[in-house]
């Protein structure tokens, strides 16, 4: 096995969060200009997981809006600005990659393809983001699709889903190689020695599903050679994706996407029901006061920002993509993530998860 920095969350069982160092040095390209909240938070974001972290970044972005915001930080000069001045708005999509050819996300999934940083952080338009990356940055040997893994919030330890909705429509190979792309990245990120695979499906008999998953499945249970073998526990369904039943849930981005988009969307519910009961009497509040460690926990456990984004993987740097809405300390989480996966030398274990003939798939007995 090539040998692997240890980064913060290669052994320590959880994703990288923000206040954790890092030992190695990668450089990270940050779009200063994409988020709801940039240039401003992404600077110091940047900042902070400079001085906090120890992580190099170079930001990409407006000299104009962005030096001023480092010189209030104190880091001007300090913090590399490689100048952009097209940005691709939020409401934005895969078509502003060819309208915008300079944008800042372009220019720093550039940085990395010449070799200048070794990975990619953006906050930006998440379809503009999956289309200029896989334009700008080359696909490693093999790999068919790069595919979009996001960490769900399950504890003791986290679940990798992949593909999170970069590849609606995909081949059954494609779902079989995200199953080696999301067993590298549970690796790297989570430190688990052999992940449990699990096929996302409307039943967990092997013959449930569509022609898609059936095939999928198949594959996956197959005997077939040319790279790391897989853990495939078989089919799970969308009840079984906070369980933690598995490490890591291979879907199509269709069905993928939507399940995220749900999971989301219940947990803001739940927190917003479980704050209205706490704040229904003086009783309730008086409680609430008692728990406040444990429902702040609770809280954070489903907040984005904790975990610094979903991750595009499958190509030549790794490029995560943070919450639309980041904050500074959801920028800094994800300039961690980005150095993590950077140390762990994420794209060399998906290469060894390939293995030589990059198209196989060996099931783990």
């Amino acid at each position: 096995m090539t040998s692997r920095a240890t980064g913060p969350a290669a052994g320590g069982g959880q994703p990288h969060q923000a206040g954790e160092p890092v030992i190695d040095h990668p450089i990270i390209a940050v779009d200063a200009m994409g988020g709801d909240h940039a240039p401003e938070a992404v600077v110091a974001g940047a900042v902070a997981a400079v001085r906090q972290l120890g992580i190099k970044v170079v930001l990409v972005g407006r000299p104009g809006q962005v030096r001023p915001l480092l010189a209030g930080h104190g880091m001007l000069g300090q913090i590399r600005l490689v100048a952009a001045e097209e940005l691709v708005a939020m409401n934005e999509g895969a078509l502003a990659t060819w309208r915008r050819p300079r944008s800042s996300i372009a220019v720093a999934c550039q940085l990395v393809h010449l070799g200048q940083a070794t990975a990619v952080m953006s906050a930006g338009s998440t379809g503009a983001i999956l289309s200029l990356a896989r334009l700008r940055l080359r696909a490693l040997p093999g790999v068919i699709r790069p595919g979009l893994a996001v960490t769900l919030p399950i504890r003791p330890r986290a679940t990798i889903l992949i593909d999170a909705g970069a590849t609606s429509d995909p081949k059954p190979e494609m779902l079989a190689q995200f199953a080696q792309l999301g067993s590298a990245y549970a690796e790297v990120a989570l430190g688990v020695s052999k992940p449990a695979v699990g096929l996302l499906s409307i039943g967990t008999e092997p013959g449930k599903g569509n022609k898609l998953a059936k095939r999928a499945f198949e594959l996956l249970s197959g005997d077939q050679h040319g790279g790391l073998p897989i853990k495939f526990v078989g089919n799970v369904e969308g009840g079984d994706l906070l369980a933690g039943k598995v490490d890591v849930v291979v879907a199509d981005g269709f069905a993928g996407n939507i399940a995220l988009k749900t999971l989301e969307g219940t947990a803001a519910y739940a927190l917003g029901t479980v704050r209205a009961a706490l704040s229904s009497s003086a009783k309730a509040r008086m409680g609430s006061l008692l728990q406040r460690k444990e429902l702040r926990e609770l809280q954070d456990a489903f907040d984005p920002e904790t975990y610094g984004g979903a991750v595009l993987l499958g190509l030549e740097g790794a490029v995560v993509i943070a919450h639309g809405s980041a904050t500074q300390r959801g920028t800094a989480a994800a300039c961690g993530l980005a150095a993590s996966l950077a140390s762990g030398q994420i794209a060399e274990r998906i290469k060894e998860r390939l293995g030589p003939h990059r198209q196989g798939f060996r099931r783990r007995t």
